[in-house]
């Protein structure tokens, strides 16, 4: 029998000429994207397994928390094909309920009403501290002290919001009780601030952009400033919180997530110009002078010098101590930290 026309190519020779072709094609345009990456700055990351799922959804949030929107192409690098940010509900004055409910899988999120959650039973857990504060208390000149709120009018926007608890937790520390000794009175953000100009209510806690806009009109005088006064400052205000079942079922998926997060929190912290323009240009925020002033003075660099468990056990006795909590400070740790994936990543990124 004769042997087939080859051209000098056998069929296995030939198949695999065509399979390295293919190959040839597909780690051309690995290359080719990781180049993309690197000139955005963003590391690709190959030498691990790819994440369980390739959906990764996170909740809109306030400016502080922008290395959540930051994250977008680094979630992207790390195998999230799917990057969803949900809209929150606009009623909710809390922390956000949808990493709690299964709707989103992980957020960056206010810590001290992430552990009223923990408390409360509800399915979250706290994987890493991000930047150690951004509230501002803004005053009439009839306060010009924490301990000069008792007896005064104080706006927020509901019992049980973030700026109520934290408020409540820095006024008892100095002594004043804040569910007899001040005066809270509920409004919007937008009121509030209306407020404070007219001397209708004598102080207002805000987190950005109302401090920059407060600044920018003149309204009223700083008091306390929890970036930068003590103890306030060493403690972690912003924490990324994970869904405990998501948590769970992906243990790739959720290091890759907060890996691309911390990523993400140190460009903030090093080219701020550059994400402020990046969050007006995706309409996250309009005002690009405010985002400016915030991402220069958020300390974002925090997540690598502080421990988080301190955080917890700092504000988990505090909020005890206001009647926010009835856990201890050791339970709530226990039934809603994981700090595995945090203390992986900070030897991988030599932190």
């Amino acid at each position: 029998m004769g042997r087939p026309a080859s051209n000098g190519v056998s069929g296995f020779s030939a198949e695999r000429e065509g399979w390295s072709r293919r190959r040839a094609v597909k780690a051309l345009s690995a290359i080719t994207g990781a180049a993309g990456l690197l000139r955005l700055g963003i590391k690709p990351t190959f030498a691990e397994p790819p994440p369980e799922t390739t959906r990764i959804r996170l909740v809109k949030s306030s400016l502080c928390q922008a290395p959540a929107y930051v994250a977008e192409d680094l979630l992207r690098s790390e195998g999230f094909s799917d990057v969803q940010y949900l809209d929150d509900d606009p009623h909710e004055i809390g922390t956000s309920k949808l990493v709690a409910t299964g709707a989103a899988d992980l957020n960056m999120s206010f810590g001290l009403t992430t552990l009223v959650r923990v408390d409360a039973g509800e399915p979250v857990v706290l994987l890493a501290g991000v930047h150690t504060g951004c509230y501002e208390l803004f005053a009439s000149e009839r306060v010009h002290s924490i301990r000069e709120i008792r007896g005064r009018k104080v706006a927020i926007p509901g019992l049980g919001s973030s700026h109520h608890t934290f408020l409540s937790v820095i006024a008892s520390y100095v002594g004043v009780d804040p569910r007899r000794e001040i005066s809270w009175v509920t409004l919007t953000r937008e009121d509030a601030m209306r407020q404070l100009a007219q001397g209708k209510v004598d102080a207002y806690l805000g987190f950005p952009p109302d401090p920059q806009e407060l600044r920018a009109k003149r309204v009223g005088h700083v008091v306390l400033n929890s970036s930068t006064d003590q103890p306030w400052a060493q403690y972690f205000c912003c924490m990324v919180v994970g869904n405990r079942a998501f948590v769970r079922r992906n243990p790739v998926a959720t290091r890759r997530a907060l890996r691309a997060l911390l990523k993400a929190t140190d460009l903030c912290a090093t080219q701020p110009a550059r994400y402020a323009q990046f969050l007006v240009d995706k309409g996250y925020v309009q005002n690009r002078e405010f985002a400016l002033q915030t991402l220069t003075d958020v300390p974002y660099r925090k997540w690598r010098d502080y421990n988080p468990e301190d955080s917890v056990r700092f504000f988990g006795l505090r909020l005890r101590e206001v009647g926010m909590v009835k856990s201890t400070p050791q339970r709530l740790l226990e039934q809603g930290t994981n700090w595995q994936f945090l203390n992986d990543l900070k030897k991988e990124l030599k932190v």
